[in-house]
């Protein structure tokens, strides 16, 4: 019985010993290469009303989106664009119809002096802006210093879930290393390179295959297929680890208001965390102040993202947007939003939101004169997003 006991024992040890092994692999266990990721979503939603009210009322919303990041262990170029266009009409009779747009787009690089040392690096950033009623596009540009890395752990999300996805169906046995998972994160990561070297048409038969050689497998037909649909078909959100902080001095060089040029100073963190492989929580805040004015603008964004299954995604986030000037009040506008994000393809996702808004501006109501802030936006509305990249 003895020698029975102590087999199983070994035996429920060495299960024990693989399944906690597998649980210990997660987004910080992948060491950055040289990579790139993009993400660029194009999001509508619309309203319409009618009935017991004066005339037919309506608001629409498009959005777009684009962030595209190059890392490599000396350098980090990012690429960002944000743009809303809104369109409205109220309810009353003579309610004219309203439109708005915003847009800002900017060009970072991070460019590290020791990458082998420490994270110290120098920045140069460049950004353009427009929106309704401008005399100017805005223009900065900014140079200054920071400390600190974000880590694209993309790569490795991938891997978990291609490795996950095998195993379940039996094509890959055993437990499989730490070292296995950050080779095959390396390879999932050199995609534009294989889609470079074979073009868009062949690449993935070439890097699937260098996949299943990272595992130490014939993966087959079965275990290509579905290796290629995760990586290919499903959609899987952007993860990173890490933070930084960074302070530059720059100018203003054309405003919105039609000013001249101003010096300005610049204070910017990030910090992204992946709480686990299924929730990932990130925050960035910057602040600006533009001297010549004695004021300054200061936003923080914070978000948390828990993937429900393959195809569901569940979004929250809260805004927070303040700017303070001597020729006009504060204002401060917090904004959380809470959506549940359901991919029908790759590319096409149904969204439902519910959100939450208010504006302090420290000026009273007045009909016809100044804009109701004093109470909180609460909106309900149901979208539909196209994912460009």
């Amino acid at each position: 019985m003895k020698p029975i006991i102590t087999v199983v024992s070994a035996a429920v040890g060495l299960l024990l010993s693989s399944v906690t092994h597998a649980e210990e692999i997660t987004m910080f266990d992948y060491e950055e290469a040289t990579s790139a990721y993009q993400d660029a979503y194009l999001n509508a939603q619309f309203d319409l009303q009618s009935g017991n009210q004066d005339q037919t009322s309506y608001s629409t919303d498009v959005s777009a989106n684009y962030d595209q990041v190059f890392s490599s262990p000396d350098r980090n170029t990012r690429v960002n664009f944000i743009g809303d266009t809104s369109m409205s009409r109220g309810s009353s009779d003579g309610d004219s119809t309203k439109k708005n747009y915003q847009a800002l787009a900017s060009l970072t690089n991070d460019m590290y002096f020791n990458p082998t040392q420490n994270n110290a690096f120098w920045y140069s950033k460049a950004e353009i802006g427009a929106q309704t009623d401008m005399k100017d596009p805005f223009t900065k540009l900014t140079v200054g210093l920071g400390y600190g890395r974000v880590v694209n752990a993309t790569p490795m999300a991938k891997t978990i879930r291609v490795i996950e996805e095998l195993q379940e169906r039996g094509l890959l046995k055993g437990s499989v290393s730490r070292a296995t998972y950050q080779n095959v994160a390396q390879i999932i990561a050199k995609e534009p390179e294989y889609r470079s070297r074979y073009g868009s048409a062949d690449y993935a038969e070439y890097w699937v295959e260098a996949i299943g050689k990272a595992l130490g497998t014939n993966l087959g037909p079965r275990g290509a297929i579905k290796s290629y649909d995760v990586l290919v078909n499903e959609r899987i959100s952007t993860r990173k680890y890490g933070w930084l902080v960074r302070a530059g001095v720059g100018a203003v060089l054309t405003n919105y208001d039609g000013s001249d040029t101003k010096p300005a100073l610049e204070v910017g963190a990030e910090y992204h965390y992946p709480i686990n492989n299924q929730l990932q929580f990130s925050n960035e805040a910057i602040l600006t102040a533009i001297l010549d004015d004695n004021g300054f603008n200061a936003s923080n964004a914070m978000s948390l993202t828990y993937e429900l299954r393959d195809n569901i995604d569940w979004e929250n986030t809260w805004l927070l947007n303040y700017s303070e000037s001597d020729g006009s009040e504060d204002l401060m506008t917090n904004s959380l939003k809470s959506t549940f994000r359901y991919y029908v393809s790759n590319v096409i996702s149904l969204t439902l939101t519910a959100g939450l808004s208010k504006t302090d501006d420290n000026i009273d109501y007045i009909p016809n004169v100044t804009d109701r802030n004093d109470d909180i936006d609460k909106t309900l509305q149901m979208g539909l997003t196209y994912r460009l990249k």
